[in-house]
């Protein structure tokens, strides 16, 4: 008969308590999950060189990128989306799409799909786990004539969402949604960016990630940009008033504001922004990038967030700047599929903007404001595109139920749970159901009736 080690009865619990934790890690997996990473291509690095015209209207240059297959699957094609081209779609013979790209090297490129917003690029050879491989191509870039993420106030132009990046593929295949004007439809990896803006002197540049200049040829300058675990990347460009200020946390905010924007909502803006940023990085994390611009307006609506970057329209009252900055940490910093779980940013964020201001929440659920049975806080794009006048509940209902959240278990509760998700899904990727399990996690309570009261599916 075989000997056997005597194991005390602690020896055989610790045993106990390693097997459940992985039983519970595999658990409801499948076998597509277990072999199949979140998201891939990864790794993604982004080399780009664009000059532009006279006043910043048009970009031509190339764009460079370089990714890795993370997935045990092999990676036959890459998507690169032109999500600068959802408004306008196709265009048309007269109004050309804004944004092209021509010259596709390291692959075969095929149409242009989903309203000319998704370009499949098929690689030379299939892409086996771990390797890396490259495209490039040509970009042209035309600042279209409307007050916009991606569009002009006199001025001033935003090129947001305006450089091609590459699309997500996940257990769920590749993510190519169409493009929505109201909320957003993006979903991107954490990638690096090197950006080189050659442009006119006269203009000032703001860009996601630590930006330089230097000189370039008569009359103009070269914005340098270089980002580190982004998700984006965006511009500005304009005849904009500047400054600089380093917070107490030691984060570089750099202010950028339009002529006639007004100037006690600039000195409020300015004040907000650097406080939401130190406050945000003490309740979720430090923000790791070292830099944020603030670009604002008179006329632009609302506010707009990119890593880095935020558009800001400025009355005298100010505007929108913490629950952009908050945007910093989610959609950011922790990121999620904006199509296909809109409120794991948005009403994250609102959240953040009412604790940061004080706003009384207490009772402010009411099952009064849902319109359906079908109408969820965790409905994607999809629904919520084809029922805009219900979209403020991603706002309004979604920061209550988190608010409400709050209460169940605690401030402190909250604030540590709030603070170790972000660390556990810092420049990953989110889902409701993490969240779910992560707030489960912290409590005796059985949250399951609070989800179903607050539509959290």
């Amino acid at each position: 008969m075989p000997s056997f080690p005597a194991w005390t009865s602690r020896t055989v619990s610790r045993l106990l308590v390693v097997l459940l934790a992985l039983f519970a890690a595999l658990a409801g997996t499948g076998a597509d999950a277990l072999s199949e990473p979140a998201a891939s291509p990864d790794r993604p690095r982004y080399d780009v060189t664009l000059r532009a015209d006279a006043d910043g209207s048009r970009w031509a240059g190339r764009e460079r990128v370089t990714f890795r297959n993370s997935s045990d699957r092999p990676l036959r094609e890459v998507y690169v989306r032109l999500w600068g081209n959802g408004v306008d779609k196709c265009g048309t013979a007269g109004t050309p799409s804004p944004v092209k790209v021509t010259d596709v090297r390291g692959g075969t490129a095929g149409p242009l799909t989903v309203n000319c917003t998704a370009l499949r690029i098929t690689l030379p050879k299939p892409l086996a786990r771990g390797e890396r491989a490259t495209v490039s191509f040509g970009v042209s870039i035309t600042v279209p004539k409307r007050n916009d993420r991606f569009g002009r106030e006199g001025a001033v132009r935003f090129l947001g969402n305006a450089l091609p990046v590459l699309a997500v593929r996940d257990a769920k295949g590749w993510h190519l949604d169409p493009y929505v004007s109201t909320g957003e439809s993006f979903y991107a990896l954490a990638s690096d960016f090197r950006v080189a803006l050659d442009h006119p002197s006269k203009l000032k540049v703001p860009a996601t990630g630590r930006t330089w200049s230097v000189p370039g040829g008569p009359g103009r300058s070269v914005t340098v940009s270089v980002a580190h675990r982004v998700r984006d990347f965006a511009w500005a460009a304009g005849p904009f008033h500047t400054a600089v200020a380093t917070t107490p946390g030691g984060v570089r905010v750099k202010s950028y504001w339009a002529p006639g924007t007004s100037a006690a909502g600039v000195r409020l803006t300015r004040e907000e922004g650097a406080a939401a940023v130190d406050r945000f990085g003490e309740e979720f994390g430090r923000y790791p990038y070292g830099e944020i611009d603030l670009v604002m307006t008179s006329e632009f609506g609302g506010g707009m967030e990119y890593p880095g970057l935020v558009l800001l329209g400025t009355t005298d009252e100010g505007g929108a700047v913490v629950h952009e900055v908050a945007h910093q940490w989610w959609y950011g910093i922790v990121g999620n599929d904006e199509y296909g779980a809109p409120w794991l940013d948005e009403s994250f964020a609102q959240y953040a903007n009412a604790r940061f201001y004080g706003w009384e929440t207490r009772d402010c659920w009411s099952e009064v404001e849902w319109p359906s049975n079908s109408t969820a806080l965790t409905n994607s794009m999809a629904y919520w595109a084809a029922h805009r006048d219900e979209y403020h509940l991603v706002y309004t209902a979604g920061s209550c139920a988190l608010a409400d959240l709050e209460r169940t278990l605690g401030a402190d509760t909250m604030a540590r749970l709030l603070k170790r998700y972000a660390h556990d899904h810092w420049y990953g990727v989110s889902t409701t159901a993490d969240f779910k399990k992560a707030a489960q996690s912290v409590t005796d309570k059985d949250l399951t009736a609070f989800w179903k009261q607050h539509r959290i599916r």
